[in-house]
């Protein structure tokens, strides 16, 4: 008996469009059935959150869509739905049927249509609108931001989703958004195989509906909107080739066609367990330098973070003169040397500058997705020494538990502003400094005017232009700017990797914010069921403890402890 020892046969690869705009390697480990057994993340609710938030903006769309347009509006969704209602998501193989039924028909729109699958690929479009040359051309409803103030976009009215009236914008410009492009550039070629596309000589056209759902952006599929001039449809067709060969590899057992390497978008990724595993193992140079850099200190021929460490920082290889781009070459090396040494945080300075005052308010906001800020947490701390009339120290929280999205939120808000915005107005009008401090403010910030905007005229509720100019001032802190600014941050920047290095602990173990998540969907009852009060008291142990880590970090940064941190300039390679 012999024992083959080729590629297996593999089974079909079908790719979403999805799969161009990611990593590669995610593509391969995707794919590939021996990953089965390797170390993934847990789901992340906030993602979940996303699509959950997603798929009911579709349905929104869905719904104005057939209103407007009645009998020349068609769903493949069951009982001619604008989505999934209930269980009843629908089956994609009678889906697809009934969109090729519709498509024979001529039908003018289709909604949810599932298109024949083409080779290794696949694809579903929220609209299909027939063109008055005959054939279908694509449109996206999606739940980003798709134009940016300026002109020159191609729009048509939301209501109004005929590519043949799409005129000059003078008031929007497309804002770039590469996956969309190449979702319509995958839907395009679906349908040129299936015999439903304009004929040859028409435009290649596809349409996107964005968050704020006010018009429809329409992108010419032929124009050289990328490197070198290539069109979309040019580019879409080099990625699909490359991507199908690595998923094809990693299915039959053949040779990886993708190896792994950090990059942004694995902070999201359920594989980057197993990846990092593979990094660490052999102490790549992305785990320092991501994304293009890490490609081209590894073609200079520094491979790993001990290579990196061990350069001379005033003296980068030639072929790195000038091209690096991310972090100067300087800082690469220091934190590689200080990754070696097990260092989240160098100085860059002998001495942190932190704005400090009489009186002192650490504020830490939980939010769930873009449903809204459930909670606002203050502590307030009184350097300066209290007086007469000073309310109490410590920690106070301002929450709805309400299932978000919520009227209550705008009342939890308001209530919170009135004891912040009381509690600065008194002290100043007392003589004494008041400052606020957050971690990383575009959290707080945007919570903070949208609920100004959301929740404007009610009690407590301040106008946009109190909270703007309140952000505006430098009472209000930001210690992630701080830190970026006076740290090189090895470990990263977040709060949890560096409240640490000032001594302090979070007392959950399992404390973050995709587990926040999951405690809020228990605290509220989102799927169903009685609120549990223990995710209640859970969640505002969580946020007490982020207040008191930025409360920690900045006593830290402003005492002597911060000495026992070496310098950048000091930082050696440990060999």
């Amino acid at each position: 008996m012999s024992t083959s020892t080729g590629p297996r046969t593999a089974p079909r690869v079908l790719l979403d469009a999805a799969a161009l705009s990611g990593c590669r390697r995610r593509v391969h480990l995707d794919h590939d059935p021996s990953a089965a057994e390797r170390p993934r993340a847990l789901p992340d609710p906030a993602i979940e959150q996303r699509r959950a938030d997603a798929a009911a903006h579709r349905v929104r769309i869905g719904e104005l869509l057939a209103r407007t347009w009645g009998a020349d509006w068609a769903s493949t969704w069951p009982d001619g739905a604008a989505g999934p209602t209930g269980t009843g998501a629908g089956p994609r193989a009678a889906r697809a049927e009934r969109t090729a039924e519709l498509v024979a028909a001529g039908a003018p729109l289709v909604w949810g249509a599932v298109l024949p699958v083409d080779g290794d690929r696949r694809g579903t479009a929220e609209l299909l609108v027939r063109t008055p040359t005959g054939g279908y051309v694509p449109l996206l409803v999606v739940r980003r931001r798709i134009t940016d103030p300026g002109e020159g976009a191609r729009t048509t009215a939301v209501t109004d989703p005929w590519p043949q009236r799409a005129r000059h914008d003078p008031d929007r410009k497309v804002r770039s958004q590469p996956r969309d492009l190449l979702a319509l550039a995958q839907l395009t070629r679906l349908l040129e195989a299936a015999g439903w596309a304009p004929p040859e000589s028409a435009p290649r056209l596809g349409g996107v509906i964005g968050l704020d759902a006010d018009v429809v952006v329409w992108h010419d599929l032929r124009a050289g909107h990328w490197p070198g001039g290539r069109s979309t449809l040019e580019e879409y067709d080099a990625r699909f080739t490359d991507r199908a060969a690595v998923a094809r590899a990693a299915a039959t057992g053949g040779p990886a066609l993708a190896a792994p390497s950090r990059i942004t978008e694995c902070r999201r990724c359920p594989w980057w367990p197993t990846c990092e595993a593979e990094l660490e193992q052999v102490d790549d140079v992305s785990l320092v330098a991501h994304g293009e850099t890490a490609r081209l200190l590894r073609e200079s021929g520094v491979a790993t973070v001990a290579g990196l460490a061990g350069l001379d920082p005033a003296d980068p290889p030639a072929e790195l003169t000038g091209t690096l781009p991310g972090p100067p070459f300087t800082d690469l090396v220091a934190l590689a040397r200080a990754r070696r040494r097990g260092l989240a945080v160098a100085r860059r300075v002998p001495r942190v500058p932190v704005t400090r005052a009489d009186v002192e308010v650490d504020v830490d906001m939980e939010s769930f997705g873009e449903s809204g800020a459930y909670l606002w947490g203050a502590l307030l701390t009184l350097p300066g020494g209290a007086r007469d009339g000073d309310p109490e120290p410590g920690y106070r929280a301002f929450a709805t538990w309400d299932p978000l999205p919520t009227r209550d939120e705008g009342r939890s808000f308001g209530e919170f502003w009135t004891w912040f915005a009381g509690l600065r107005a008194a002290t100043l009008a007392s003589g004494r400094t008041f400052a606020a401090y957050c971690y990383n403010e575009q959290a707080e910030n945007r919570w903070m005017i949208a609920s100004a905007q959301r929740f404007a005229g009610m009690p407590g509720v301040p106008t946009e232009a109190e909270v703007r100019a309140f952000v505006a001032d430098p009472c209000w802190v930001d210690l992630y700017g701080v830190v970026s600014t006076w740290f090189l941050c090895s470990q990263g920047k977040g709060l949890k990797k560096i409240a640490p290095a000032a001594g302090f602990s979070w007392r959950d173990p399992e404390a973050g914010g995709e587990n926040s998540m999951r405690w809020y969907r228990d605290a509220v009852a989102l799927d169903g069921g009685e609120p549990d009060p223990v995710q209640r008291e859970r969640l505002l142990g969580y946020n007490t403890d982020d207040v008191l880590a930025t409360h920690a970090l900045r006593e830290w940064m402003s005492s002597d402890r911060v000495l026992e941190v070496p310098l950048v300039s000091e930082l050696r390679d440990p060999g």
